[in-house]
């Protein structure tokens, strides 16, 4: 598995756990609507790309959540607008999809 990143790198190295995966019935029914498949984004969160919608104090603090051992969140805009987010929690338990007004 292969993504570039943002400094064009290449990375294929996860780099935290996501536990068990789960979503909201919200965002299962957004990436329906927008043809997408949740994996698309679980990858990308697990890489290290916390997406677009996302300012760089935010991407920051995630890239110290990481090795803090803290909850990360990532925010993706799907292919029809729809805003997604992905957090997974401190103790790598669990990553759950859902959407902003679902939280």
């Amino acid at each position: 598995m292969e993504t570039q990143t943002g400094e064009g790198r290449v990375s294929a190295t996860r780099l935290f756990s996501l536990g068990q995966i789960v979503a909201t019935p919200g965002a299962l029914q957004a990436l329906e609507n927008a043809g997408q498949k949740a994996s698309e984004f679980l990858v990308r969160h697990a890489l290290g790309d916390w997406g677009s919608q996302l300012c760089d104090e935010d991407k920051a603090a995630n890239d110290e959540a990481v090795a803090d051992d803290l909850r990360i969140l990532s925010a993706y805009r799907l292919s029809d607008g729809v805003k997604i987010w992905v957090i997974t929690e401190s103790n790598r338990s669990a990553t759950t999809l859902l959407l902003p007004e679902e939280y």
